[in-house]
Formats: structure tokens, sequence, C-alpha cells
């Protein structure tokens, strides 16, 4: 009898400890999804761009990049010609030039699945795959022959496992959605309802 009080006083003093740490995680969860992250960092109070200039090099040809106002144009350096999109072969070159993997294929990406891999990045854009056990394909602007982004099966699995978390199944980005902000309220009631049972059967 008093091993089974004592295995009740455990699990009930256990289980607010808990429920308290999830009251937290629920409260910083629902200032989360109500506040956009681009509105915390301040992103509003930015002015629009003046122009901007910037020299690169693409497979040892320099380039320009022009951005006026988001608008981003290309000329090659010093000749100011036009830029035109890498080539499969290019984009394999700079596959191993950028990387320590071994590419295999390339193709061209012009149009995006809501919630890709390689979502955010402009496009068109080159997939290249590799050899290597763990599925890892290369994104590679093609005007610029910058690597925008390294996708792997680790990755996938935690893209899905960030898409559970945050209820957006399709964009896998927006921690503003309804969904999540309704569940959030619902965790926060019930929450402080068993905090609030926990001290009322206490006294």
């Amino acid at each position: 009898m008093r091993r089974n009080l004592t295995v009740r006083k455990i699990h009930r003093y256990l289980s607010i400890f808990i429920a308290i740490q999830l009251l937290l995680w629920t409260i910083s969860g629902i200032y989360f999804a109500y506040n956009k992250i681009e509105m915390v960092r301040g992103e509003q109070y930015r002015l629009p761009l003046e122009t901007e200039y910037r020299i690169f090099k693409r497979l040892g040809q320099e380039i320009i990049e022009k951005n006026e106002n988001g608008l981003k144009t290309y000329l090659t350096y010093p000749d100011n010609l036009p830029v035109n999109n890498l080539l499969p072969s290019e984009a394999i070159n700079i596959a191993k030039e950028k990387t320590s993997l071994n590419p295999t294929e390339v193709s061209l990406i012009e149009k995006a699945e809501r919630g890709a891999e390689f979502r955010g990045r402009r496009l068109p854009i080159y997939k290249v795959s590799t050899d290597t056990k763990d599925g890892i394909n290369i994104y590679i602007d093609p005007i610029t022959g910058d690597v925008a982004a390294i996708r792997s099966d680790s990755w996938r699995a935690w893209d899905l496992l960030w898409a559970l978390h945050i209820m957006d199944y399709q964009d896998r980005d927006n921690i503003n959605n309804i969904l999540l902000k309704i569940f959030s309220i619902l965790a926060l009631v019930s929450s402080i309802s068993g905090v609030i049972l926990f001290f009322r059967k206490t006294i």
C-alpha cells in the first residue's frame, strides 16, 4: 500500500514538472505562431535598395551582378556581354569545383512543387545528383554558379519532422499557419487546466 502511494506521489509530482515545461513550450510556441519572423527581425524598417554591384567568378569568368531595388542583372566583366545560363556539363564542373561530392547526373528544374527541397531558391535551377548513399542532391544557380542548396536523406527526414512539428504539411516553412495557432491555444488551455487541477488536489 505504501509502495503504491509512493509511486503515485512520484508520478504526480513528476507530472507537474513536465506540465510546467509543456506550458512554457506552448507559450513560446504561441508567440512564434502569432509573430512573423520578418517583423521580429525588423525587415519592415528597411528602405528600398539602392543600386548595388558585386563582381564574382563563374568557372574563371568574371561577372558583374547589378542589384537595382531587388532586380538583379548580370554582365560579363570587362566585356559587358550578356551572361548565358550554364550548360549541364558546366553545372557538373561547378559541383566538382565547389563540393567534395561526386556528381553523376544533372537536370534543369524550371517549375517547383510546394514544399520542394530547394524551396526559396530562384528558378530555374540545376539539380545535380551524386553517387552518395545518403541520396545527396546539389542545387546550382545556372546564372551565378552558386551552390544554392545541398539536400540529403538526413535533411529530408529533418524536414519531415519539422513539418510535423509546425503542422505545415505543404509548404513546410510557415510557422504562422492557422492549424498551429488553433492547436497551440488548445495545448495552452490543456496545460493550464492540468496545473490548476494538480494544485486543487494538493490543497
